[in-house]
């Protein structure tokens, strides 16, 4: 990925456009164009035709920054040039807050999936296990979705770096759960990257602590080599850090700002000061679930930001950029992450149709037997119908319901005892694997329930 180009200095093309004698013929369809303007980087824009009566990208950009100039609102949070972080709100950011704000705090027909006890933890642990896989994948980790989940699942020990990293990240997603009420501080910013970090360090000594002014700053490169971003100097990384945790605990009698944009402006915030030798990146997005599960945004636990961010990198590293080039413009990056947050909102959306369908399906085929199963029961069997191949334990079903011992082997043994799964021993512990021709027992089961 290659560091965006800047724009030219306004001052530069505002002196050219008034002694050109444009700016009449300019102010001519200004109005028109600040209606219809697209939120585009002069990276970006230079490239593209200009607009009618509009005869150069600089004049193109003269006006596109003037309609800006008026809306722009400041932010209690300094750029390296001692400038103010901006931002605006076009059409297309008041439409995705409304569409974020609206799901996110819940909605009537999404709640009852992800609030009844028999399968929210199944949902949440599901959504935690994928956002931790990810969010490590975008920082290298290579191990498979289907090892990662296993290892998780089983409870078994990392066997190397990729696993150690998706496992920490997984410990940091729960502790950010159990933190949701309680205000950001240094303190809590330095525990959670100790937590995403443990054992994954080059030098364990940086766990959990900022860089100091006499170590070698880290900055961003690309994979040529290239610098993308020189962050501020280590001396600044204390101020910037207690500023930013104020700026997340304010609450809004000051000034508004939508709570979505405070969430992402801490994500920004974290990959821009760079605070720590590594794992900038993990804990930007972990405190970004922080802010919106301390706004309200509860059902941002079930969803996956990294699932998406991960499939497109150089987009993700491109919204950075774009407002660091133009003077802290910090709506570039909400326009995408707000785009990122609608897909994965539909995401969650179409799960929940699906897992509802599919539950529905299963509870056909039980007929009056399902009264005798209960709904982490009915899991395992909807599971077991996709997957004949797969097998459970009582340590697997204790995680993924997060149950005690003794429920989940309750739960194993009465379906082994109707004949839906079959116990056999796996070294030392024993295993469930479903029966053959589960679906067939299925129906058998509900046939005889009708009397058939």
């Amino acid at each position: 990925m290659r560091r965006p180009m800047a724009p030219p200095p306004w001052s530069d093309i505002a002196d050219h456009v008034a002694q050109s004698g444009a700016l009449a013929r300019l102010m001519s369809v200004f109005p028109d164009l600040r209606q219809s303007q697209q939120y585009r980087h002069w990276d970006e824009l230079r490239h593209r035709q200009p607009p009618d009566k509009i005869r150069s990208a600089e004049e193109w950009w003269f006006l596109t920054k003037l309609s800006r100039s008026s809306g722009m609102r400041e932010l209690p949070l300094d750029d390296a040039s001692s400038g103010k972080f901006r931002y605006s709100l076009p059409d297309e950011v008041l439409r995705e807050l409304d569409f974020s704000a609206t799901h996110l705090r819940g909605r009537i027909a999404v709640n009852e999936q992800v609030t009844n006890p028999a399968t929210r933890e199944q949902y949440l642990v599901g959504s935690l296990m994928e956002e931790a896989i990810t969010s490590s994948q975008l920082e290298g980790a290579s191990t498979s979705k289907r090892v990662a989940k296993e290892m998780i699942q089983s409870g078994r020990q990392p066997r190397d770096r990729s696993e150690r990293m998706i496992l920490n990240n997984y410990y940091a997603m729960e502790r950010v759960g159990q933190l949701r009420d309680k205000p950001l501080t240094v303190e809590v910013i330095c525990d959670l990257h100790r937590i995403v970090t443990e054992g994954t360090l080059d030098n364990p000594d940086c766990a959990g602590r900022f860089q100091l002014p006499n170590e070698e700053r880290v900055g961003v490169f690309d994979d040529q080599g290239e610098l993308l971003h020189e962050p501020p100097p280590a001396g600044e990384i204390d101020a910037r850090m207690a500023q930013l945790c104020a700026f997340a605990n304010e609450d809004s009698s000051k000034y508004y700002l939508p709570g979505v944009l405070r969430a992402l402006a801490i994500h920004f915030m974290v990959g821009y000061i760079h605070p720590f030798e590594d794992g900038n990146g993990r804990t930007a997005r972990i405190l970004f679930y922080w802010s919106m599960l301390n706004q309200g945004y509860w059902l941002t636990e079930f969803i996956s930001v990294s699932s998406l961010l991960n499939a497109a990198k150089v987009q993700y590293g491109r919204s950075f950029l774009y407002t660091e080039t133009d003077d802290g413009d910090l709506t570039y990056f909400f326009i995408y992450h707000l785009g990122i947050l609608h897909r994965c909102i539909d995401h969650l959306n179409s799960y929940l149709t699906r897992k509802a369908e599919e539950m529905s399906e299963v509870r056909n085929l039980l007929a009056r037997e399902e009264e005798n199963f209960n709904g982490r029961q009915i899991a395992i069997i909807r599971n077991a119908l996709r997957n004949p191949a797969f097998s459970y334990s009582v340590q697997s079903h204790m995680r993924a319901h997060r149950i005690g011992m003794e429920t989940a082997r309750k739960d194993l043994i009465e379906l082994e005892e109707a004949n839906l799964l079959a116990r056999q021993r796996s070294g030392k512990k024993f295993i469930y694997r479903p029966m053959a021709d589960l679906a067939g027992r299925l129906r058998d089961a509900g046939s005889r329930a009708h009397g058939r």
